[in-house]
């Protein structure tokens, strides 16, 4: 959902809407009161060409700033560590995807396979905008989502919660060999920088999809199904028996 105009946005601010960002005009300064809610609620402010935000409006009278309402509403981390737990399953780690594809159709798996669902950074993230709710055929209501300004502080925390961090990156173990523990954090990095170094540091494990045709990457949101059904292939089988 959009939200433009100077009052419209601060008073989305003020509510309890999931506000993903503020967009404001090259040429534009944000007002003091958008600068400091956003700094409050940890909600990036980002500058734009004012073609960009007319074009998302719809309209030329957006006063150059506008905002991002998510369509879902985002859960505490520790409901989302909680539940993953209590139901011995997986949630992603979305390391910093921004392509809003991709983030729909890791979370379309991710649903299927019986995961809780997804934590992403507040910074350098796709939305959850109204093309991963398409990309993802609707699974985004059905996951919990959380959103945090430190990953790697995240998933220190689930680890002392008895949660395993796997992290699917190039150099690890062949994923075949490896038997997944339960409950887990998947963690997923972006296809250009792939999972970030704090995180790999963190992490219980880091594994590898092996490769033998000439193209030497995945997409991520293939990879991530690849993992998720290796993370969950043995749950699987042992329940149809």
């Amino acid at each position: 959902m959009i939200v433009y105009g100077k009052n419209p946005v601060i008073e989305a601010l003020r509510s309890d809407k999931d506000i993903e960002k503020v967009l404001v005009a090259h040429d534009s300064h944000p007002p003091y009161q958008v600068v400091k809610l956003c700094k409050q609620k940890g909600i990036k402010i980002q500058k734009v060409p004012r073609e960009k935000i007319e074009e998302l409006a719809g309209t030329k009278k957006t006063q150059g700033i506008l905002a991002i309402i998510s369509p879902i509403k985002y859960v505490p981390p520790e409901e989302l560590f909680k539940t993953t737990i209590e139901k011995n399953s997986f949630f992603l780690v979305l390391d910093h995807i921004t392509d809003p594809q991709n983030v729909g159709n890791l979370l379309r798996t991710c649903e299927v396979f019986g995961g809780v669902g997804a934590l992403l950074p507040t910074y350098r993230s796709s939305p959850i905008n109204e093309t991963v709710v398409k990309a993802s055929s609707g699974a985004v209501f059905y996951l919990k989502l959380s959103k945090v300004s430190s990953l790697s502080n995240s998933l220190r925390e689930f680890k002392k919660q008895g949660g395993w961090v796997i992290a699917v990156e190039r150099g690890g173990k062949d994923i075949r060999s490896f038997s997944m523990p339960l409950p887990c954090a998947l963690v997923l990095g972006s296809e250009g920088e792939g999972v970030s170094k704090n995180i790999l540091d963190i992490s219980d494990t880091v594994l590898s999809i092996p490769m033998v045709g000439k193209i030497n990457s995945l997409n991520v949101s293939s990879a991530g199904a690849i993992a998720m059904w290796e993370c969950v292939r043995n749950v699987i089988m042992y329940n149809k028996e």
